[in-house]
């Protein structure tokens, strides 16, 4: 067992005893991994990380997946491959200390074993595991935040080449331009490409835009937005997630004044991001810039959101979040503005908390509004 693992176990295990959870049921989604260093395939095979307040961990994986498992998993925990013939959900009920207890379930579990386990335990208490595993993870380690800044680095060169034009934007289609960055990411070191949006002309009022055949010309504003998973010789990957907003050929007063408000709403929030702030405190800075401006109404989601072994975690800087951010928080800071039928922008970083309890953003990507060739 790594230090980190054994301290993360130790942290989780702190966070149960102050929830009263008797033990953590990790399935299928991020905190297996996190936690063990191993991903569980998404079959309908059960594999169940058992975490019982005060005893060993057990691991129940199907025995054709036994063989996955890595030795960092073997040291932090048991491991009990179960067979064809044998009912793995009897065998999470036996590994826990009290039938009738307090249990805290993957959030990404799906819904057929936790049916099976609560008709199975009909005393027990049940409830999502990110009510301890959420805070803990969103304090990043030395080590996670490494990993966070080599994934930002991958995404910034891919930015670069957007910007240069060495990843050519005008004349081409959404889809080929969403291609290219995906290939680029992975050429950079990402072992999985999460999403790739290329959102052109009007398509980028759509902040989650799926990229089309709409070929991208000139006058229009090209919305790219780009991430994927980095990761690590072992353990889990993390991830990359970052936006810039490109203009085909020069763009008009318009899309200006607004890229203007846009900037400086990016600024505000980097700005105002440090220990001891509430999350809202963010959203609202960034917020206020472009309601300032005129545009608060086009301003249509969150200023950012956590980010580590998953695109979106804790803590998420919204309105009415009092979570207060400490030194280990990394999340993005991404306002944008969409009008419909139009155009769209959006400037995304990810920002992180240092130990002396400033903001710093991890990626460098030029922050402008760059023209590049019809």
């Amino acid at each position: 067992m790594t230090a980190a693992e054994g301290t993360r176990l130790a942290r989780v295990r702190a966070g149960m005893e102050v929830a009263r959870i008797d033990a953590l049921l990790l399935s299928l989604g991020a905190d297996l991994p996190w936690l063990t260093g191993y991903e569980a395939m998404p079959l309908e095979r059960l594999t169940m990380l058992v975490i019982p307040l005060a005893s060993e961990p057990l691991l129940v994986v199907p025995l054709l997946e036994e063989p996955r498992v890595p030795a960092l998993t073997r040291e932090l925990a048991g491991v009990r491959a179960w067979s064809e013939d044998e009912d793995p959900i009897e065998l999470v009920a036996a590994a826990l200390p009290d039938r009738r207890g307090s249990f805290a379930v993957s959030d990404r579990m799906w819904a057929a074993p936790l049916l099976a386990l609560q008709d199975r335990l009909p005393g027990a208490r049940w409830s999502p595991a990110s009510t301890v595993t959420g805070p803990v993870r969103a304090v990043k380690d030395a080590s996670e935040i490494a990993a966070l800044e080599a994934a930002a680095a991958s995404a910034d060169r891919v930015a670069a080449d957007l910007q240069s034009g060495a990843i050519p934007v005008g004349g081409r289609t959404e889809r080929q331009v969403a291609a290219d960055i995906g290939r680029r990411l992975v050429e950079e070191g990402h072992q999985r490409v999460n999403f790739a949006i290329v959102a052109s002309g009007p398509n980028g009022a759509s902040p989650h835009h799926e990229p089309t055949d709409r070929v991208i010309v000139a006058g229009d504003t090209v919305v790219c937005d780009f991430g994927g998973t980095l990761s690590l010789a072992s353990g889990a990957g993390y991830c990359s997630d970052i936006t810039r907003t490109l203009s085909v050929g020069e763009p008009t007063a318009d899309v200006l004044v607004r890229y203007e408000a846009l900037a400086a709403s990016q600024a505000a929030g980097r700005a105002t991001a440090r220990a001891g702030v509430v999350a809202s405190a963010v959203d609202a800075a960034a917020r206020s810039v472009i309601d300032e401006a005129g545009f608060g109404a086009r301003f249509v989601h969150r200023t950012g959101h956590g980010i580590g072994v998953e695109e979106h975690e804790d803590p998420y800087l919204v309105a009415g979040n009092p979570e207060v951010l400490v030194p280990g928080n990394a999340f993005s800071i991404e306002p944008g503005i969409y009008e419909p039928g139009r155009f769209g922008m959006r400037l995304e970083d990810i920002v992180v908390i240092d130990p002396d309890g400033t903001g710093r953003s991890i990626n460098g990507a030029d922050r402008s509004l760059v023209v590049v060739d019809p």
